[in-house]
């Protein structure tokens, strides 16, 4: 007992005095108290006392451990007591509130996989390109023209080259092919087409950004008239509207296009496969 008081532990008695028993150690320390420095505060006596006031109120075990932040299985020992609350039917809204946002943590996590998986993709895909040379050029616009351009009508032939697109991207890489193509700047002339409610100086002012033209070649814009009762989703800062070139005498350019169309969509050489009857 002396040995305990003087802070001793049971190892270091049973060292000293050569007890080989634990059963006897039992014996002669009965009634001693272990020394002070072999307790030490419970760490989670609060969040115990805090679990046992929220059971009481009816919370679950999942709830618990969500708000206090520890196992679900420290709070069944701490709770387990207790009575088991009664059930709460959950009603409509809370159901629904708790269903979005299990949707939206998903989606938070799952949208930047997929992102990082689309960005992988669009690298690998523009490494296989590369870079394109001009029959390359060529073949890419002809079939940007055949897709998004004016073309003749059974009913109306006209030959003219007119090519719109709301993508600067897109604008950007007709230009390119009209290089190609060995057509001057100088021969377009744009036109905006735009909601009469958007900010038409802007857009104007942007599209010539984007085709690097002078002001004198874009004529006035098109307004389209504006609907309160449409539900439109191009609005803000970022709508430009949509951008019109004409190819002054184009004529020449649109047999061309007629004929790269073809072959590339067929492999034949005459356009007629390639526009139908």
């Amino acid at each position: 007992m002396a040995l305990r008081r003087a802070g001793k532990s049971r190892r270091e008695i049973k060292e000293l005095l050569a007890i080989t028993s634990n059963w006897a150690l039992n014996e002669v320390l009965r009634g001693e108290p272990p020394p002070a420095r072999n307790f030490r505060p419970n760490a989670k006596d609060n969040a115990r006392a805090n679990s046992r006031e929220l059971r009481k109120q009816g919370l679950s075990y999942n709830e618990i451990a969500a708000k206090l932040g520890v196992s679900k299985s420290s709070i069944s020992l701490w709770v387990r007591d207790l009575p088991r609350p009664e059930f709460r039917p959950m009603d409509y809204e809370t159901f629904r509130e708790r269903q979005s946002a299990g949707v939206r943590r998903w989606w938070a996590a799952e949208r930047q996989i997929r992102e990082t998986q689309r960005e992988v993709a669009r690298a690998a895909a523009a490494a296989e390109i590369g870079q394109l040379n001009d029959r390359e050029v060529l073949i890419a616009g002809a079939i940007a023209y055949w897709c998004e351009g004016a073309k003749n009508k059974p009913y109306r032939r006209s030959d003219q080259v007119i090519f719109m697109n709301s993508d600067p991207a897109l604008v950007t890489f007709f230009l390119r092919f009209l290089d190609a193509a060995g057509i001057e700047r100088d021969r377009l002339r744009c036109t905006v087409s735009i909601h009469e409610s958007a900010d038409v100086a802007a857009a104007q002012q942007f599209w010539q950004r984007v085709t690097g033209l002078e002001a004198t070649q874009f004529r006035r814009p098109a307004l389209k008239k504006h609907n309160p009762r449409t539900v439109r989703k191009n609005t803000g800062t970022d709508y430009h509207g949509c951008l019109r070139m004409d190819v002054l005498c184009g004529t020449s350019l649109y047999r061309k296009i007629e004929g790269w169309a073809a072959a590339a969509m067929t492999g034949s050489n005459s356009p007629d496969e390639a526009t139908g009857p």
